[in-house]
């Protein structure tokens, strides 16, 4: 296939994970894909991978708290290959290594607020606003923002990532409404637990946790990178020309059960396997 024959694509993040399957799956179907992405390493080893296949990539370092890196990144791919049609946003942040997810409103830190709030949401904002002007010269585009099952379904101690994925989906509606009549849509993809390499290696020291998070799940599975990799792609594609502005969780259908059954689901796992390592202790989350 060859839907995206011409088209070039900038996916942040796009190294490993959600972002690596999606700058794969977009070359496989002839788009010319730039990675953006902190880790140099990964980065070059995915455009190798992509060009073994036949495709065409190539990478930049990229912070995407940095609002210079979001400005030079768009350019150097519009430099590079002559043209902007997709921007997928699905880079996130650590500081010193540690997931910026965790903390009340007693808790977080200033700092630590305007950090992720600056990679959740304004890294997202400065995309579209140096992307979205290339896309017009274009004739339009397609924008995918990288949301969660987060900004539906709160979690206690999450308040920056919960904020932020929340305003995703709050974000990504209102550029749809601005910039549809230019022929630029965006819509957002919401994930549930998706098991990337980090995680794969997390998971791997505690089967029997991965086990029960599955569980959880009504297709009683968690997700891949491809999983999320292919509704990005479909979302992207003229099959959904007329889609903008939605939020489209590929979520293993955790978000559309009751909370009560989600709740007797894990008494029944954990009355069922008494020896189940439960995840969720602090220590797990700053290992994500």
């Amino acid at each position: 296939m060859s839907r995206f024959e011409g088209q070039v694509a900038i996916i942040t993040g796009g190294a490993l994970g959600i972002g690596g399957a999606t700058a794969r799956k977009l070359a496989s179907e002839g788009a010319s894909v730039f990675i953006a992405d902190i880790n140099d390493e990964a980065a070059a080893a995915n455009v190798e991978r992509i060009r073994e296949a036949g495709g065409t990539a190539a990478s930049s370092h990229v912070d995407v708290s940095v609002s210079e890196d979001i400005a030079r990144m768009v350019n150097e791919a519009v430099d590079l290959y002559g043209r902007l049609d997709i921007l997928v946003q699905n880079a996130f942040g650590v500081i010193d290594g540690v997931s910026i997810i965790q903390g009340t409103a007693l808790t977080v830190e200033e700092d630590g607020w305007d950090y992720g709030i600056d990679v959740l949401l304004k890294a997202l904002y400065l995309g579209a606003k140096h992307a979205i002007p290339h896309m017009r010269a274009g004739g339009g585009g397609n924008i995918v923002n990288l949301a969660s099952v987060h900004s539906f379904l709160q979690e206690p101690g999450m308040l920056v990532y919960e904020a932020g994925k929340a305003g995703v989906v709050g974000m990504t509606r209102q550029m749809a409404t601005d910039f549809g009549p230019d022929g630029i849509r965006v819509n957002a993809i919401a994930p549930g637990h998706i098991v990337g390499e980090g995680l794969a290696k997390m998971w791997e020291k505690n089967p029997s946790g991965h086990e029960f998070f599955a569980d959880q799940y009504p297709l009683r599975r968690t997700g891949t990178p491809d999983d999320i990799a292919n509704g990005i792609t479909f979302l992207c594609s003229a099959d959904a020309s007329f889609i903008t502005g939605h939020t489209l969780a590929i979520d293993g259908g955790l978000t559309v059960q009751l909370q009560e059954m989600f709740g007797a689901r894990q008494a029944e796992y954990i009355r069922a396997h008494p020896d189940t390592i439960i995840p969720g202790a602090a220590a797990d989350r700053d290992s994500v």
